[in-house]
């Protein structure tokens, strides 16, 4: 009983000593012992890591969830160390209504069959972007969090203690002062100078070795930089997959329903062109090509070569063009809105696409651009 609280005043005491050396540091009445440049430029680097990681961390939460509710459900589960429920994402939600509805509706017929169509897409853009948030949530987050959780607790907790071992020795600094002080006027004050010097010794040894433990701590986070490069490499190739997959979907239902359009409406062309808006290309950037080709086992058709095309005997036709249209590469014809050209397709050729002329150039047009004419 005694010792306990011999020991909570002695603690106690501790805490004051600090708590004045503390506060006459702030007001300049007591002398600060730095830390060397170098320990310094750690400390900034540690504590910019920490804040830029926690806004890394919670905007890429953002990204992947925009659903506040979600994201303090997901936490709880993660707090509580129970498996996050699997969550259907809204694409495959959107899907399912609309297979549903074209059942309602009739699945033979022409909305009923779009809506199919479109609702099968919808369900493979949910799937991908499902296992996008998996996989992006394991390799880039959870690193992200670990750090947060675990080594950044570990340098905050020895950094607490390296502050208070330099209130200790900046204290003991000041007895041993003032003890030399009382000295000059008293050689009565010899024992006083010996107890500070002593304890000033203990100090300076403690917060050697603190600040040691913690510069070695600080400078791991070099460490932590190459491991949070490895995953970010890691999601910047999750988010490159998932669009290039989400791109070759559309590709894939533009072409359905390109095919499927003129036995729907047979006068799509012949109609007012202000009426209907351009529809997306289905052909990609140029910097995408790569980068579906290696996600996609089918290579994006780009293999016709007008300088080696011959238009057939018979079947060309006219064309009145819709909508301006920039060409993707050389085998394409760039199209202005207004304009006449000649148009025909070739044996084996993608049924959305044309060769069209236009004088001496020549080059492969998209269908949906324009107006066929009789």
């Amino acid at each position: 009983m005694d010792f306990n609280v011999k020991k909570l005043a002695s603690d106690a005491g501790v805490f004051f000593t600090r708590a004045v050396q503390f506060t006459e540091e702030k007001f300049g009445q007591a002398e600060k012992t730095e830390l060397d440049a170098h320990f310094e430029n750690l400390l900034s680097r540690a504590d910019g890591t920490k804040n830029w990681t926690e806004k890394i961390l919670h905007q890429t939460e953002v990204l992947l969830q925009p659903n506040p509710s979600a994201r303090v459900e997901e936490f709880l589960y993660e707090k509580l160390d129970r498996k996050i429920p699997s969550r259907v994402t809204n694409g495959e939600l959107l899907g399912q209504y609309m297979t549903e509805a074209a059942n309602d509706f009739g699945p033979s017929s022409p909305y009923g069959q779009t809506l199919i169509k479109v609702g099968e897409t919808q369900k493979r853009l949910g799937i991908a972007e499902r296992d996008f948030i998996h996989s992006s949530s394991i390799n880039f987050l959870t690193p992200l969090r670990n750090f947060l959780e675990g080594d950044w607790r570990t340098i905050s907790k020895e950094r607490r203690i390296l502050q208070n071992r330099r209130l200790d020795l900046d204290a003991c600094k000041a007895r041993l002062k003032k003890a030399k002080a009382a000295e000059a006027k008293a050689a009565l004050w010899s024992d006083e100078v010996d107890k500070a010097e002593h304890e000033l010794r203990v100090a300076q040894t403690e917060f050697d070795r603190q600040a040691e433990v913690t510069r070695l701590l600080l400078e791991g986070i070099s460490s932590t930089h190459v491991n949070h490069l490895r995953c970010l490499h890691e999601f910047a190739e999750a988010q490159a997959t998932y669009y290039a997959q989400c791109y070759q979907y559309m590709v894939d239902l533009q072409k359905q329903l390109g095919s499927s359009k003129g036995e729907v409406f047979p006068s799509t062309f012949v109609g007012n062109p202000e009426a209907v808006s351009p529809p997306l290309s289905t052909s990609p950037p140029a910097a995408t090509i790569s980068l579906l080709q290696a996600v996609s086992p089918n290579p994006v058709d780009g293999t016709l070569n007008p300088a080696e095309v011959k238009p057939p005997a018979s079947g060309t036709r006219k064309a009145k063009v819709l909508y301006d249209y920039e060409a993707a590469d050389s085998t394409e014809l760039g199209l202005r809105a207004d304009e006449l050209i000649t148009v025909y397709s070739l044996p084996g050729m993608d049924p959305d696409w044309l060769v069209g002329e236009r004088g001496n150039q020549k080059g492969k047009v998209p269908v949906t651009y324009l107006e066929l004419l009789s």
